[in-house]
């Protein structure tokens, strides 16, 4: 019998072979889950460790764990986990906020490109026997563009400096930020979405930030500014964005993740300038091997009485 149970509470990868090499040095069996949280925690309530992605834990769930030690999420959020409930069971909950930088920084560029370009629009037209440009004015250069970064962790710093090498302005606001000669730190949230010809957020969901993009927070944009989103879904009204792009208040949108997911695409599906991708923007065969290796690595860590690289309680 191994030393040690491990549980995958929710497979989202093609195999779990990272994880079970790795855990096979301490002598952790790892085992996968299934079905919703009564069918995990049968499996999964005399666990030593959880490997998380999706899968809700509250407090009566993390309750029900008898001997667990950590909960490691593969991912960078960890508002699906109750870390009050964690700490108070003395349970370590670890994600990898690291493995997916150059992805989203990616992702946030490709889409900022493709909403000044007006490319999905181009795109459409030349399929559909179009040859003018005429559908697709105004188009800005980039370099008399403002793009207004929220949030200036790792992924913002990423996609700061591809856009400043094109030209862009970059401003930013972030609260947790000191002044410093490395980027223009704005005041306030309203000054950024006011000055701001794009705004891009990268930012956590917290209760601070939910709905952060809102009604009237989009009243205080620029007229035919740009909203991207790659962060988390329910930072933005989804709704509210898409009225504002059939009224002509935004002049285009950007998003990879929404409030309520899967999306159902009847609330998308006649917005105009608006691309909307499938929560991709983390995913790269490399990115995805990082975060197996890292979050494995964590519940190694603290089973084997080491300090985690990642808490995050």
């Amino acid at each position: 019998m191994s030393r040690y149970k491990v549980v995958v509470s929710d497979q989202v990868f093609p195999s779990v072979d990272v994880e079970r090499g790795l855990l096979e040095g301490i002598d952790a069996e790892l085992t996968v889950a299934s079905g919703g949280i009564e069918e995990v925690l049968a499996t999964a309530e005399d666990a030593d460790a959880i490997l998380n992605t999706y899968l809700p834990w509250d407090a009566d769930s993390i309750g029900r764990l008898k001997k667990c030690l950590i909960i490691a999420r593969y991912g960078i959020g960890i508002d699906n986990v109750d870390l009050a409930a964690a700490s108070a069971r003395g349970i370590v909950v670890t994600n990898v906020p690291d493995y997916s930088v150059e992805e989203v920084a990616t992702h946030a560029l490709a889409l900022i490109l493709a909403s000044v370009r007006r490319l999905t629009l181009a795109n459409d037209s030349v399929r559909e026997g179009g040859w003018s440009i005429d559908r697709f004015r105004p188009i800005r250069r980039l370099s008399t563009l403002t793009v207004g970064l929220v949030g200036f962790g790792r992924i913002g710093r990423r996609i700061a400096a591809p856009l400043e090498a094109l030209g862009a302005a970059i401003v930013c606001y972030d609260p947790y930020l000191t002044p410093s000669a490395e980027i223009e730190l704005l005041s306030s949230l309203d000054e950024l979405l006011a000055t701001s010809d794009i705004v891009s957020l990268h930012l956590p969901l917290t209760p601070e930030t939910r709905s952060i993009i809102d009604e009237d927070a989009i009243g205080k944009m620029k007229p035919g500014a740009i909203l991207i989103n790659t962060s988390r879904g329910p930072l933005v009204e989804l709704d509210a964005v898409t009225r504002a792009l059939h009224e002509g208040r935004l002049g285009a949108a950007g998003l990879d993740v929404f409030d309520i997911e899967p999306l159902d695409p009847t609330r998308v599906g006649d917005v105009p300038n608006l691309i909307v991708t499938p929560h991709m923007a983390y995913y790269s065969e490399e990115a995805l091997a990082e975060s197996q290796r890292k979050a494995a690595t964590q519940v190694i860590k603290v089973l084997t009485g080491e300090k985690p690289d990642y808490q995050v309680n």
